[in-house]
């Protein structure tokens, strides 16, 4: 299956290219963007061209899905979304996203993950039909918290100390969506 190309009212999500480093660097050398991330802010601009090899390397071994968040106007990115795992056989998935700190508060990405979930849910993508799409937070990210229950997932408690990175473990509060219960806002 070819990288599906998803497009909403304001944006298209589309595949990550190396012409992306730069806005990627930009991206995830934010500390405000990666303060609840599995990975420190970006130094340097290979770290950004090994994260878009990374994030393309998913789909093309069938685990996983990301892509770029662009205005549909402009064609700039301006974050990222997608199924950091997914399981056809389970019918399940696991998803993430990012924006640029200007971008905030937009609901930009509220848009995106909408139009993705609805993808996963029609079976428009190569993992097949999904039933249910799980998202976790680090409790405090309160940003994250909102946008997943506006998208219509339902907060399933905490699971303790289940994340390990910065040197630290991490609780994350689990949300999941299932097909029968999703509705768009």
């Amino acid at each position: 299956m070819s990288f599906p190309i998803l497009e909403t009212n304001r944006l298209k999500l589309d595949k990550l290219t190396s012409g992306d480093s730069n806005n990627l660097f930009e991206l995830f050398s934010n500390n405000s963007v990666v303060e609840y991330y599995d990975l420190e802010a970006f130094t340097e601009i290979s770290e950004a061209s090994n994260l878009i090899d990374f994030f393309n390397s998913r789909f093309e071994e069938g685990s996983g899905i990301r892509w770029a968040i662009r205005l549909k106007e402009t064609n700039q990115l301006i974050g990222t979304c997608g199924f950091n795992s997914w399981s056809p056989k389970m019918k399940n998935a696991v998803l993430g996203y990012d924006l640029l700190p200007k971008y905030w508060g937009a609901g930009f990405t509220t848009e995106a993950v909408h139009r993705m979930v609805k993808a996963a849910f029609l079976g428009e993508l190569s993992c097949g039909e999904l039933n249910r799409i799980q998202g976790d937070t680090v409790p405090g990210n309160l940003a994250s918290e909102s946008l997943l229950l506006k998208v219509g997932f339902k907060e399933e408690g905490i699971r303790r100390q289940s994340g390990y990175w910065k040197n630290q473990f991490h609780d994350l509060k689990c949300f999941g969506l299932i097909k029968s219960e999703y509705f768009e806002i």
